[in-house]
């Protein structure tokens, strides 16, 4: 066992070159470092990081095939739980999930469990995957959205026998994989050969297909599909509703990286899709997606990039990781700071952004501290695009078009605890239901309602 306190550090690129590329910034361990971080491990006999994982993986028997140097057994053990660990290892929030639990983290640092285990999905990322499958059962399920939910359900469903076909209303699946998380962070070519290993399984996608609009769930069900899944994710932009916000030059955080990520605008004119950002961007919000934003304007060549956040940076609920990323890059923080205005020129495009400095108060219903503006303290930042962040809501049009299945005000579909909604022989997960959250929680979900489908069919065939 390595008694060090301390986890092996990530490797990779140095902040002055890697803000000038959209190559991955974490370049991941070599086999030295992934057996020599795994000595870490206390082999505990009641492991409390398994409960900290949304999809159950066995933590301490992978960590341990890892110690032995058996990288593909390791995999095997991750993949029985996990449809998609290359993903899973770089962009989970592990530090609040399973590494929260870690008992050696009760003495220093917890174990690099997302570390590790994207090293052994890396390791064996082109490798055929030892699949247990059943024989075909004769059944169809349709899953709407090939995102993180969508892909777990699918695969899940077709290791059970399940004949299941995917709706994607984008030319690439994905989801928020593809046109969400930049290169930097996500390299899609991973995201390809984790989706290829479902494709393997016999899953169907089939892009370009806006269900809601093409055809309906009611048209699914009638077409013999025995159950749907819909797992369209939160896309819907939420504003601040200030002044100026429809001018020239403001993005919401989803086209700006749909824009970067899915159609390649950084590879503009290589690529058909421009992006206009000028010399100076404001990202609005402290979260994932605001880093994801600000680092990514970055490497468009801007000469300066300011994070807007209301609250101080012990409240954001971006990774510290990112945070940490971002601040080496060179973007500024403008914390205890809140959006006045947006300032605009006669032609309508943007010249400015007027703030207020915020101080924080009682804490309110999300239980941090309500930021409060103080008087007297608007000043203006100049700068040529704005970039909306404060998060995202699911898109109404699949309520609105399937008779019976209710839904919230804000727009998630209402679901009961197995992920069944109010339609019988539908069923709903992830962000469309949650709001925006992670994807690990997403894959959870799509696991659970897997598990529930399965059981429901296979009652009714019984009867």
């Amino acid at each position: 066992m390595n008694k060090r306190l301390t986890k092996n550090p990530m490797p990779s690129q140095e902040a002055e070159k890697r803000k000038k590329n959209f190559e991955e910034v974490a370049l991941g361990y070599t086999k030295e470092m992934a057996i020599d971080e795994s000595m870490r491990c206390l082999d505990c006999k009641n492991p409390r990081c398994v409960e900290g994982c949304p999809v159950a993986v066995n933590i301490p028997s992978f960590i341990n095939k890892i110690k032995q140097g058996d990288f593909v057994e390791a995999a095997n053990i991750i993949k029985e739980n996990n449809s998609l660990p290359a993903i899973c290892g770089r962009v989970c929030p592990q530090e609040s999930q399973c590494e929260a639990k870690c008992v050696r983290g009760l003495k220093g640092e917890a174990v690099a469990i997302g570390y590790l285990e994207r090293f052994v999905a890396d390791y064996t990322l082109n490798r055929e995957d030892k699949v247990i499958k059943e024989k075909s059962n004769g059944k169809k399920v349709a899953i709407v959205g090939s995102g993180p939910s969508g892909l777990t359900c699918a695969g899940e469903l077709a290791k059970r026998g399940y004949d299941v076909t995917i709706f994607e209303a984008l030319h690439t699946a994905g989801g928020v994989l593809v046109y969400g998380i930049p290169e930097f962070r996500l390299p899609k070519v991973l995201v390809e050969a984790e989706i290829a290993k479902i494709r393997a399984l016999g899953v169907k996608i089939i892009t370009n297909v806006v269900v809601g609009r093409s055809i309906s769930i009611d048209e699914l069900l009638k077409e013999g599909f025995q159950a749907v899944y819909v797992g369209t994710g939160a896309g819907l932009p939420k504003w601040q509703g200030v002044p100026g916000e429809d001018s020239l030059g403001v993005y919401s955080a989803n086209e700006f990286l749909t824009r970067i990520n899915l159609m390649k605008a950084y590879k503009f004119p290589e690529y058909d899709t421009p992006i206009r950002v000028g010399k100076r961007v404001a990202v609005l919000g402290g979260g994932n997606v605001a880093m994801d934003a600000a680092r990514s304007a970055l490497r468009l060549g801007v000469e300066e990039v300011y994070v807007i956040y209301r609250r101080g940076r012990k409240e954001m609920p971006a990774r510290v990781e990112e945070v940490e990323h971002a601040l080496e890059e060179g973007v500024q923080f403008e914390l205890l700071t809140n959006t006045v205005e947006i300032l605009a020129n006669k032609e309508g495009r943007v010249t400015g952004i007027k703030v207020v400095k915020m101080q924080l108060g009682e804490v309110d219903a999300s239980g941090r501290p309500s930021p409060v503006p103080i008087l007297g303290s608007e000043h203006i930042i100049p700068v040529d695009t704005v970039v909306v962040a404060i998060g995202n809501n699911p898109n109404p049009l699949i309520a609105q078009t399937t008779e019976g299945l209710k839904s919230e005000k804000w727009g998630g579909i209402i679901v009961d605890e197995k992920g069944m909604t109010s339609r019988e022989g539908v069923y709903a997960g992830g962000d469309v239901v949650s709001g925006a959250a992670t994807i690990i929680l997403a894959m959870g979900a799509g696991k659970k309602a897997a598990k529930a489908i399965d059981e429901s069919l296979r009652k009714k065939a019984r009867v």
